[in-house]
C-alpha cells in the first residue's frame, strides 16, 4: 500500500501523535551503546517527523519509505532545518543498495502492521539484520492482537480543521488479526471541497510469532514493553514495543 492523497494531509491529521515519546523510547533503548556517533535507519519514515527529531539530537539518520510523496514532505522538513538526512524510496522488504551498516534500525508508528503475512515480516527482519552492525538493535512497535481484534473493528473517528475534514472507519479484515481502515478526506480547494477516499489494511501477530520470526532472522529478543512504558504487555495493552539485538553469529 503506497500513501498517495494521504501524504498531503498526513501531518495535520497526525498533529497530536506522540512522536516525542517514540524518540524518547529510541534514545532510552540506545543509551547502553555508549557511542558518540550512532547511525540510525528510520524505516517507513513517512513525512520524517521522527527522522528530523533524531537528527536534531545529533544522530546520523537515514530515512526510507515506500511513498515518494511522503518522502517529498520529509525532504522539505530536513532541508528547512538544514539537517543532513539521507532519504531513499524503498520497500522495507527489499533494502538493497545501502553501502554502510547501521547501529540501529527503527520501525515506528505501527508501520510493520502494513505487512500482510509472516513472510513479509520475516523478509523485513532479514533485510534489517543484513544492514545492522554486530550487536546492532532493531526497535519497532506494533498494534496488539487485542487492539486489532477488539478495539478497531466498528470504531469511527472524525476530525475537522479549517480546510481538511476526515472520517475514519475501521472494520474486521478477512485475514486473522487484521483490520480495514476506510478513510474519507474533504480538502478545501478554492471554496469547494475535493473528496479523497483511501483504504488501509493492517495486520498483526501474536507475540510468540514475532519472537519466532525475529529468532529465525538471527535476532535475540531483548525486551518487549507496553504502551510507551517499561511494564510488560498484558491483555489490555494496545501497542507492543520490541527491542531485538543482532547476534554476532547465526547458529
Amino acid at each position: 500500500m503506497i500513501y498517495q492523497g494521504f501524504s498531503g494531509v498526513y501531518d495535520r491529521l497526525m498533529a497530536h501523535a506522540p512522536y516525542d515519546q517514540w524518540v524518547e523510547w529510541i534514545e532510552k533503548s540506545l543509551s547502553a551503546m555508549k557511542k558518540e556517533h550512532i547511525r540510525i535507519l528510520d524505516l517507513a519514515c513517512g513525512t520524517g517527523e521522527i527522522s528530523v527529531r533524531l537528527a536534531e539530537k545529533g544522530y546520523d539518520v537515514t530515512g526510507v519509505d515506500i511513498s515518494g510523496d511522503m518522502l517529498a514532505q520529509a525532504q522539505q522538513k530536513a532541508a528547512g532545518r538544514q539537517l543532513p538526512i539521507r532519504f531513499f524510496q524503498q520497500d522495507m522488504r527489499d533494502l538493497s543498495g545501502h553501502e554502510q551498516e547501521f547501529d540501529a534500525v527503527v520501525i515506528c508508528c505501527d508501520s510493520l502492521n502494513y505487512l500482510k503475512d509472516e513472510k513479509d515480516v520475516l523478509d523485513t527482519f532479514k533485510n534489517v539484520f543484513s544492514l545492522l552492525k554486530d550487536d546492532g538493535l532493531l526497535l519497532f512497535d506494533v498494534h496488539s492482537v487485542y487492539k486489532i481484534d477488539d478495539v478497531f473493528p466498528g470504531s469511527t473517528y472524525a476530525d475537522q480543521d479549517e480546510d481538511v475534514s476526515v472520517i475514519w472507519q475501521s472494520y474486521e479484515g478477512e485475514a486473522v488479526h487484521s483490520v480495514i481502515h476506510d478513510l474519507t478526506f474533504f480538502v478545501e480547494n478554492g471554496g469547494v471541497y475535493d473528496r479523497f477516499d483511501e483504504t488501509h489494511e493492517q495486520r498483526t501477530f501474536e507475540t510468540e510469532e514475532y519472537t519466532r520470526l525475529l529468532k529465525t532472522a538471527g535476532f535475540s529478543v531483548q525486551q518487549i514493553t507496553a504502551d510507551f512504558s517499561d511494564r510488560k504487555p498484558d491483555a489490555d495493552t494496545e501497542r507492543h514495543f520490541y527491542t531485538a539485538k543482532k547476534a554476532k553469529t547465526i547458529v
